[in-house]
């Protein structure tokens, strides 16, 4: 009998290729990662990996092996969401990721309204970028994740996860106020020689920007990062740089900051759950909270702005 962990292990080599980078992101030693390959290897009776330089590369066998690791994984999920849905009392302790952007608007009503649906279950809520609510999803640290993804950058699904779209959330412009005649007229393109703010590398929500603009003819000049891209309004407000956000954060704009909005499709707000996993009680109930709360409306329900951005600019899908 195949050992599920082992496949895991195996399963994540071939996306990362690397034996540290599965160590790394198991918490273990290389040559313990190597020491489960060898016991699979044997388990399945078959020559899983060859040696390729300082690296190592799956078989034949040992990809077929890594494909069939998600279709394993997502029937274990069903079967545990099965045996729970026998027990009536829905309760215990729910590790939820949420994009900072998110923590807001979706997250704290959330666990409001899952406190009156279901007092007995407990959500914890989690700080984490996409970037690292994925894998954190994946290795069972978190039970469902708020993440959101953009559209214009045309990424697929992650592997072994299923997403439930909760609303879509469009891109603005922000800009000093002076600048906002030139950009009606011009679009993006306007903004050509004028400092940039942007999250840190590597980001979506940076390269997001940066395909943007060149749709627009131009690479921006980021001078300014930002982790907290709702406070970058305020260096927006100072005259001397613009950038791009998504609308949930640009709800009441300091004095000086005008808010466009981009037209095409921006990013959607989703939650991811591992495949299988959906039919699982306390999942079910928190994905039927979220769907009950639809969409927010960006600064506590005002509106940023309503005026869109003319000429050549943003476009998407």
């Amino acid at each position: 009998m195949l050992d599920v962990k082992r496949m895991v292990i195996l399963r994540d080599l071939a996306q990362h290729g690397k034996v540290t980078a599965v160590a790394d992101l198991h918490g273990v030693t290389p040559s313990a990662v190597s020491q489960q390959l060898r016991a699979l290897e044997s388990e399945a009776g078959a020559s899983l990996m060859r040696r390729e330089g300082r690296g190592l590369r799956l078989t034949a066998a040992g990809a077929a092996l890594a494909a069939e690791c998600e279709h394993v994984l997502a029937a274990l999920e069903r079967a545990e969401g099965a045996v729970r849905a026998l027990d009536d009392d829905l309760s215990g302790e729910l590790s939820i990721g949420c994009a900072p952007s998110a923590l807001g608007p979706v997250a704290a009503p959330l666990v409001a309204e899952l406190a009156r649906r279901h007092p007995l279950l407990r959500p914890r809520i989690v700080q984490a970028e996409p970037e690292d609510a994925v894998p954190r999803l994946r290795r069972r640290e978190l039970d469902l994740a708020v993440t959101y993804h953009y559209h214009l950058l045309g990424e697929p699904p992650a592997i072994g996860t299923t997403s439930v779209p909760l609303f879509d959330d469009p891109l603005c412009l922000a800009l000093p106020e002076a600048l906002r005649p030139a950009v009606a007229r011009e679009g993006l393109a306007a903004l050509r020689e004028h400092a940039w703010i942007s999250a840190p590398a590597p980001s979506s929500c940076r390269e997001m920007l940066l395909h943007a603009c060149r749709n627009a003819g131009f690479t921006p000049r980021i001078e300014h990062d930002c982790g907290d891209l709702r406070g970058a309004l305020w260096l927006v407000a100072t005259g001397h740089a613009v950038t791009i956000l998504p609308q949930l954060l640009c709800g009441s704009p300091p004095p000086g900051a005008a808010i466009l909005t981009l037209p095409g499709r921006g990013r959607t707000i989703e939650a991811l759950v591992r495949t299988g996993a959906k039919a699982q009680p306390a999942i079910a109930a928190t994905l039927a909270a979220l769907a009950a709360l639809g969409a927010p409306a960006p600064g506590g329900g005002r509106s940023p702005g309503g005026q869109g951005i003319g000429g050549p600019g943003l476009s998407g899908p």
